[in-house]
């Protein structure tokens, strides 16, 4: 038996990481699963990779930033497998640190625009098929820079981390009556491509490890995990709940 046995889950982001894991661990675990994002030649190899596995994935372009998009992913959902139970909103973006004074418009918007946008419009196409199913999970993945060490996080990162900590929890308080559970989740760093890319410098990585009491990088697992529990019904008391994944960095 696994834990997602007969679900439907849509997730965003899936064409390499943290999304990719989800969609390999959620077939495992039982779930047929439709996956989306931007770079379609790496989604094209996770898909076939979790078929060759005996996983039942379906990969589509999905820019979390375009409404026809999730339209087209949760109908591809819908019409495949029949409903949907499950979406991780985890598609996001992290760009190098400067001082706000020195942060433009344009990035300002495009990091709103990937990681805030992209999980509203990705719970409005979802509700309703849930709905329809009877209710669901919607799992966000936001980050210890949206609830504190606030000195040293990158502001636009941070802020778009912070509006999904409250989108969830407003999700979560008016769809409960639909049987609907939102979830965030915070990891700390963990050892993917996007943070390495955001932090080119060893000496930057060895101090933001500083500031994490168990002193390492998270692992991609240690977050799927954490996803796969919020996801399944193990947490079917849970809902607008904040999970942190950090290493007891928010502890100090």
């Amino acid at each position: 038996m696994g834990k997602l046995d007969g679900k439907v889950a849509l997730i965003s982001g899936g064409a390499r990481g943290q999304g990719a894991a989800e969609a390999h661990v959620f077939t495992r675990e039982g779930a047929k699963v439709v996956f989306g994002d931007v770079r379609d030649a790496e989604g094209a190899q996770v898909e076939a990779a979790v078929r060759a596995e005996g996983g039942d994935a379906v990969y589509v372009h999905l820019d979390v930033t375009v409404e026809a998009d999730w339209d087209k992913a949760v109908r591809t959902a819908t019409e495949r497998y029949g409903k949907l139970d499950v979406l991780v909103n985890n598609a996001g973006i992290v760009i190098p640190r400067v001082p706000i004074e020195e942060r433009t418009a344009e990035e300002w918007d495009r990091v709103m625009a990937i990681n805030a946008k992209g999980v509203f419009l990705g719970t409005k196409y979802a509700i309703p098929a849930m709905r329809r199913a009877g209710g669901g999970s919607i799992v966000n993945i936001s980050s210890v820079a949206g609830i504190g060490q606030s000195a040293h996080q990158e502001p636009a990162y941070a802020a778009s981390k912070g509006a999904i900590r409250i989108f969830t929890k407003v999700t979560a308080s008016q769809h409960a009556r639909d049987r609907i559970r939102c979830n965030s989740v915070h990891p700390g760093p963990v050892d993917t491509e996007m943070l390495h890319s955001a932090m080119r410098d060893p000496e930057v990585l060895r101090r933001r490890l500083e500031r994490v009491p168990l002193g390492r990088m998270g692992t991609i697992d240690e977050v799927v995990k954490a996803v796969l529990y919020l996801a399944s019904d193990d947490a079917s008391y849970v809902t607008g709940a904040e999970l942190v994944i950090d290493g007891g960095a928010l502890a100090q």
